[in-house]
């Protein structure tokens, strides 16, 4: 069964580490912003029921209770399977946990990055590990038990100490998911543009380099293996059983459809991706682009520590990289099935790149 993404760019403060087309807009804009989201949703030609819904963003959380519900009652299928709305911890109130419960929302992300103060404000967050207790708390009361934990391994001023007391709370918070992303540097954020000019701010200077952050990485693969929360994507862990039905229709290339800016969709066959700004998007003037997903099979399925089951025919196309990180120790088979080995994760992009241009 196909899902449903909604795109929600706004945020209250810009992260110094975020990358995503998200940002800090006037309330007015956000307005006109919400409804065109509800104009393209009402004029979309549902041909299923969705089974799962995911709110991202920026921020969906920060929207009110009375635009989401407004929202929602656009998509067919509710209760759906699963229903997730990304949050920033510090503005989760029992009025908002309650009123995402009754849209139909079972399931929330924070976006916590780290429990450790230093590193939190460095990001521009303003939340604490408390925080972020209390609101798992407040979120349980209303019902909404299966929350995930966003952490980033790489944050400026992180040592194996600090990123130990991180785990230390999620042992103590007992959530049913984890993810667990290494820091990305690129001109798409400020930090990133800091690290990458040779600059301070930020603590850009006490970011840890490639390495560290893989061995910080691989330090929580063992925690949370530990804690009986399994690996089963590359940046994602969760309970048995609570794995993201969402997010796995975009592994598996399931279809779903997305709406707002910057929104993809996969209808089984090809992508259709909207405006990427919110800018174009309210003013019509971006592309909508219809992108091809050859061999994408590769680069999606074998994110998922499960790996996937190539075609006779792929197996011949593919022959030479697969022998060559095999040999290398990158991927493994058996049975049939290909996948990436514990080394293979770490320099999993390098494997990507290779299927996609052979």
């Amino acid at each position: 069964m196909p899902g449903v993404y909604i795109a929600y760019p706004f945020c209250a403060q810009k992260c110094t580490y975020c990358n995503f087309a998200s940002g800090v807009y006037p309330r007015a804009v956000e307005a006109r912003y919400l409804d065109a989201l509800c104009a393209e949703i009402r004029a979309h030609q549902w041909e299923w029921t969705p089974e799962t819904l995911y709110l991202g963003g920026g921020t969906p959380s920060g929207m009110a209770p009375e635009d989401l519900h407004r929202l929602l009652e656009l998509i067919p299928g509710r209760p759906w399977g699963e229903a997730t709305i990304e949050a920033a911890p510090g503005a989760i109130t029992a009025e908002k946990a309650r009123a995402w419960a009754e849209c139909g929302i079972d399931r929330v992300s924070l976006g916590v990055q780290s429990f450790v103060e230093k590193e939190i404000r460095r990001t521009g967050r303003k939340h604490t590990a408390q925080t972020v207790a209390d609101e798992i708390g407040t979120l349980r009361d209303a019902g909404i038990c299966n929350v995930n934990i966003d952490l980033i391994a790489g944050l400026s001023g992180q040592t194996e100490a600090s990123w130990r007391e991180s785990f230390d709370w999620i042992e103590r918070l007992a959530p049913a998911h984890v993810s667990v992303y290494m820091l990305e540097v690129d001109e798409d954020s400020r930090l990133g543009k800091e690290i990458l000019r040779g600059g301070a701010r930020y603590g850009a200077g006490e970011t840890p380099g490639d390495d560290r952050t893989a061995a910080l990485y691989e330090r929580a693969v063992e925690r949370l293996a530990a804690l009986g929360i399994a690996r089963y994507e590359i940046s994602n862990f969760a309970r048995p059983g609570f794995e993201s039905r969402h997010n796995l229709k975009y592994w598996k290339l399931e279809p779903y459809a997305g709406f707002g800016a910057d929104a993809h969709s996969f209808d089984g066959r090809a992508r259709r991706q909207n405006a990427e700004s919110v800018e174009e998007y309210l003013n019509g003037t971006g592309q909508v682009l219809d992108l091809s997903h050859a061999d994408e099979r590769f680069f999606v399925g074998l994110r998922l520590m499960a790996g996937i089951r190539p075609a006779p025919e792929e197996w011949r196309r593919f022959e030479q990289p697969i022998r060559r990180f095999v040999d290398a120790g990158l991927l493994e088979t058996d049975g049939g099935v290909l996948r990436l080995t514990g080394r293979g994760v770490l320099l999993s992009n390098e494997v990507f790149q290779e299927f996609l241009t052979s």
